[in-house]
């Protein structure tokens, strides 16, 4: 690694982050940032321009419905990269997950094409079966967190077998001596109605199954669960699939998900379909990081939903405002996602 990056990096994350303040962009530094800071996004649709054949990503392609060229693409790593760096405060955010991304490609040139090419991020990244081409993907510090194993995990549905879907991604690392499982999420979505919930709930059901393998070996494990659920906390898949409790509390074998608390508080959340906000977008952890003793701990208030005006746009069909997306149905706009992400804060004990 070049030796003056080393020495100057949080010099040189901290001079983008002037920059943009200058240009306009504020950053609300909130109660302040963890020791570590772990992100969520759901970047909507980041494809590249290319049409690969066995997947369904034709719209995508500049001779596509939606005249997707690389100018656009470009545009839109930018916006992303200025959305992360913003979320990370004065250093960027220690690990990404990341969904509806089309491959490692795209995720390279989010890194190596932006500003975020000062930062050491390595991807955790594999083609999904899913249908339309998408994917979850990990984005980590290399200077931060050290990677020992991953893994991804085929969802199956026993209802119907032919429904290809997103892989849930697994990622065991260290970080300053203690062990972090990372899990990334993006179930399946809502069209289908109650038979997708369904879907979701066995997706649930395979998640919790993972996660209890860790317990059984490791029962103190520090979980971190993390995804586009596309169902909010109080819903079946997540406290009865998953078994995430909405009530907070710090029994090490249980998972608890930190954005009911939001749900109930915030004036808007982290999607919004036809003028209803929903918390789709979450982070649900395990009790032993609510300890507070020695090592990795968070907080019951340590997740949020992160966004700043630039990220925001009127709602021209219904009251308020709504997150400004690359696309208006099939009508270009030029802005960052349809989601918004979500920040989780760890603090090291001492």
């Amino acid at each position: 690694m070049n030796i003056f990056y080393q020495k100057h990096q949080k010099s040189i994350v901290a001079g983008f982050l002037l920059i943009w303040f200058l240009l306009g962009f504020s950053i609300a530094w909130g109660q302040g940032r963890g020791d570590y800071r772990i992100m969520f996004y759901n970047v909507e649709n980041l494809f590249d321009t290319l049409d690969e054949p066995d997947r369904n990503d034709d719209e995508f392609t500049p001779e596509g419905a939606r005249y997707w060229t690389d100018y656009r693409l470009r545009k839109k790593l930018v916006s992303l990269y200025k959305v992360i760096a913003a979320a990370g405060e004065w250093s960027a955010p220690e690990v990404i997950g990341l969904c509806e991304v089309e491959n490692r490609q795209v995720l390279e040139r989010l890194r190596d094409e932006t500003p975020l090419k000062t930062v050491p991020y390595r991807i955790i990244h594999r083609h999904s079966p899913d249908r339309r081409g998408i994917d979850v993907a990990l984005m980590y510090r290399t200077d931060r967190l050290t990677i020992l194993d991953s893994a991804f995990f085929t969802v199956v549905f026993p209802g119907d077998l032919s429904i290809r879907t997103r892989e849930i991604l697994y990622a065991k690392g260290v970080a300053t001596d203690d062990t972090l499982h990372f899990f990334v999420n993006h179930w399946p979505s809502r069209i289908g109605g109650a038979v997708s919930e369904y879907n979701r709930h066995d997706a649930g059901k395979l998640l919790r199954s993972k996660v209890d393998s860790i317990f059984s070996i490791q029962p103190l494990a520090k979980v971190i669960l993390m995804g586009d659920f596309n169902d909010e906390p109080p819903d079946r898949s997540l406290t009865d699939g998953l078994g995430a409790l909405i009530t907070m509390g710090n029994n090490p074998s249980e998972l608890y998900n930190l954005m009911a608390p939001l749900k109930q508080s915030s004036n808007f959340h982290t999607h919004k379909y036809q003028g209803q906000w929903t918390m789709l977008d979450q982070f649900i952890v395990s009790g032993s990081l609510l300890l507070q003793k020695k090592g990795m701990y968070t907080r019951p208030d340590a997740a949020s939903i992160f966004y700043q005006d630039w990220m925001l746009t009127e709602d021209e069909l219904h009251p308020g405002k709504r997150p400004f997306r690359t696309y208006d149905g099939y009508r270009y706009s030029g802005g960052f996602s349809d989601h918004l992400p979500v920040i989780l804060d760890l603090w090291i004990g001492r």
